[in-house]
């Protein structure tokens, strides 16, 4: 009976054990002086209808990029349906770009970003969810 017991356990640690890593899908990359250009990947969309132009987007960011210092840097996703990329700068504010219907799913943003941490979403403007691929390099 006491082995009975143990088993029992262990399927209630693996969901406890499982939801803490949904919780971990979101990435927080530092983006430095030395940085190599990075390549992050997920999902677009979400359940949470975004008040800017990207649609639907998950509640939370995909991504949190740091950066160090101020630089120049280029910020490129492609997806598939209708992608909207939305970036939360340090103080608050959205930017968001769309991509249009000659872009085949791609968007490149690039400028000047200021130190600080940025709240990435990948939003879907048609309710779709969609692989992506977000790459950050310097400029």
């Amino acid at each position: 009976m006491n082995t009975f017991k143990r088993w029992l356990a262990v399927p209630a640690l693996l969901t406890i054990a499982l939801s803490g890593t949904t919780a971990l899908s979101q990435s927080t990359v530092a983006v430095t002086p030395d940085s190599q250009p990075i390549e992050l990947r997920g999902t677009s969309g979400g359940s949470k209808k975004s008040n800017t132009c990207a649609g639907n987007i998950a509640p939370s960011p995909n991504h949190l990029i740091r950066v160090t210092e101020d630089t120049n840097l280029r910020i490129t996703l492609q997806a598939g349906g209708q992608p909207a990329l939305l970036i939360r700068n340090p103080a608050g504010q959205d930017f968001c770009v769309p991509a249009d219907s000659y872009s085949g799913g791609r968007i490149d943003v690039p400028g000047r970003w200021i130190k600080g941490t940025y709240s990435v979403f990948v939003g879907d403007r048609n309710n779709g969810q969609h692989p992506y691929a977000l790459s950050i390099a310097r400029n």
